[in-house]
């Protein structure tokens, strides 16, 4: 899609989102149970809208609290259920309504002990360290968050005991639930004043034990022994304490580049489509710090739950995900010793091949799942899988000793890890990976997203190989058709299609109307426009029919 006028550009008074008008919608908007598009919709990152579209709303919230309630008690989840929030302005009307119905239910609740703001990570580290060691009374949480999404946006996040994001079995469950109890007019949902669940919740210091713990899986000493310059934007998010007391408490030479919170996100810089975003994968989003990338050894971002990174340096400026990816991969391992031997990697199926040369040259077994870091869970949690990660920017990655750091995305261990990297060899992720493409092969990649209904989408969805009849790509032969994850047998949600030096993987969006198109070549631009085009033709015949 065409990039906007003003991507790139600073937010001006008339990009902002009126903050009272959303929170007054919250409380005084009802959604219709009846309409698909204002009922409870889990994605791969939990329920996400907006109060002005009747899809995020304080109904939506009290119906989903209930269900992950009831979902507890059937599974028999009696610990702490960890509550955290971001700063976007409906995550904290969203975190007092979850609040209310948990402690109606007598969940055992703990929110921030300074009543700040939780990263995602810093959740996944707070359930797993409790329920370490433990047959029962198993913790579990719910972060308030949409993630990256525009100011107007809210996100639910439930992660049960395993610490990672909820698998479809638990997330199809309490969104039926959930809109089951939409329709019944909430009459089953349970709730206390505020004031009465507040002081009922307990308190947890989440980043006192996450920063306690960083120690374990990255190496501090060797980034302030080398006095790494670091700049780090939370672009108004979570991380924002963090990153100010992690400088004080490791003694690094680090600078918060903006510690400001504003719930407008008046701060940013235009995304591509013109809209307040806040990807730290983006170019766009990120232009105020790659402008300013001179200034450090390593600029960071995180976005706004610090559950994705954004890696700017000196000599690039913001690197492509898939290539920190690549980067990141090869020196993790060859440096960290006490990491399984036979420890695999994990990429999702649309991101860079250039992975899989990076763990063939590494000695290293590939795992390749779908869409979804749920998919990495259980790996990491028995050390199968040593490192998994997403092409929009998101992984996590074992502690130094070789056990499980976080189930879910930890956007600031892959920051810290950027500075990491260039301390102890002496090249920044940029240049170590132009160094790997010079050695196995320098591919281009594109995601582009191209228009398809509901109907068409739900067609694509459903694919099986035989149903694509293609053996030629790009004047290549194919040598794989793709509907399902090599690594584990699960549906990719759509297609893909491989050949020797390139691929194309085609799937629906989950929140609107357009397929995604994620192709690559080890052959240059004009070969990736080749396979690019003649997908979209593939694809096309498959939606013609739908």
């Amino acid at each position: 899609m065409e990039a906007h006028e003003r991507a790139g550009q600073p937010a001006t008074d008339a990009d902002l989102v009126d903050v009272a008008a959303l929170v007054t919608a919250y409380y005084s908007e009802h959604p219709d149970p009846a309409e698909p598009g204002q009922q409870v919709a889990f994605g791969t990152s939990g329920h996400r809208g907006s109060a002005f579209r009747l899809s995020f709303n304080e109904d939506h919230i009290a119906a989903t609290t209930q269900a992950i309630c009831e979902y507890r008690a059937h599974a028999g989840i009696t610990g702490p259920l960890y509550l955290g929030r971001d700063t976007h302005a409906l995550s904290e009307p969203a975190f007092v309504t979850a609040l209310e119905v948990l402690a109606a239910n007598e969940a055992s609740v703990l929110t921030d002990a300074g009543n700040g703001y939780t990263p995602t990570p810093a959740l996944s580290l707070a359930i797993l360290m409790h329920n370490e060691g433990r047959a029962d009374g198993l913790a579990d949480g719910i972060v308030v968050t949409p993630s990256h999404n525009p100011p107007e946006d809210g996100g639910f996040k439930y992660n049960p005991p395993d610490g990672g994001p909820a698998g479809s079995q638990i997330t199809t469950a309490i969104q039926g639930r959930a809109n089951e109890l939409l329709r019944g007019g909430l009459r089953g949902v349970r709730r206390i004043r505020y004031a009465q669940a507040r002081s009922a919740a307990g308190a947890y210091d989440f980043l006192g034990r996450y920063l306690a713990e960083l120690p374990a899986v990255v190496d501090l000493d060797a980034v302030r022994a080398a006095g790494m310059r670091i700049g780090a934007d939370p672009l108004g998010g979570a991380s924002v304490a963090y990153w100010g007391e992690l400088a004080d408490r490791f003694g690094l030479d680090l600078s918060v580049v903006n510690p400001v919170v504003d719930a407008t996100f008046r701060f940013m810089t235009l995304d591509w489509d013109g809209r307040i975003r806040m990807d730290c994968s983006s170019p766009d989003a990120m232009a105020s710090l790659i402008g300013r990338r001179r200034e450090f050894t390593i600029a960071t971002g995180n976005d706004t739950d610090a559950d994705r990174h954004g890696i700017v340096t000196p000599d690039a400026g913001l690197l492509n995900p898939n290539h920190y990816l690549a980067a990141a991969i090869d020196y993790l391992y060859r440096h960290r010793e006490g990491w399984p031997a036979g420890a695999a990697v994990g990429k999702t199926m649309v991101s860079s091949a250039i992975i899989d040369r990076v763990a063939e040259a590494a000695g290293r077994h590939l795992t390749e799942v779908p869409v979804g870091f749920k998919w990495f869970v259980p790996d990491l949690l028995a050390g199968t899988v040593a490192f998994g990660g997403e092409e929009s920017a998101g992984a996590s990655f074992l502690r130094r000793d070789g056990r499980v750091w976080t189930t879910d995305k930890d956007g600031i261990i892959l920051a810290l890890l950027a500075s990491e990297i260039t301390a102890v060899t002496g090249r920044t992720p940029s240049e170590q990976y132009r160094e790997l493409t010079a050695a196995l092969g320098d591919p281009a990649y594109a995601r582009i997203d191209a228009p398809a209904s509901r109907q068409q989408k739900a067609a694509l969805a459903r694919l099986s190989p035989e149903q694509v009849s293609v053996d030629e790509l790009a004047g290549e032969p194919v040598v794989a058709r793709q509907t399902t994850a090599p690594g584990n047998g699960e549906p990719l949600g759509g297609l893909k299609v491989i050949t020797a030096s390139g691929w194309f993987a085609a799937r629906p969006s989950g929140t609107e109307d357009v397929y995604k198109l994620y192709a690559e070549s080890f052959r240059g631009p004009g070969q990736l426009a080749r396979i690019q085009e003649e997908a979209q033709q593939i694809i096309g015949a498959v939606l013609k029919e739908a």
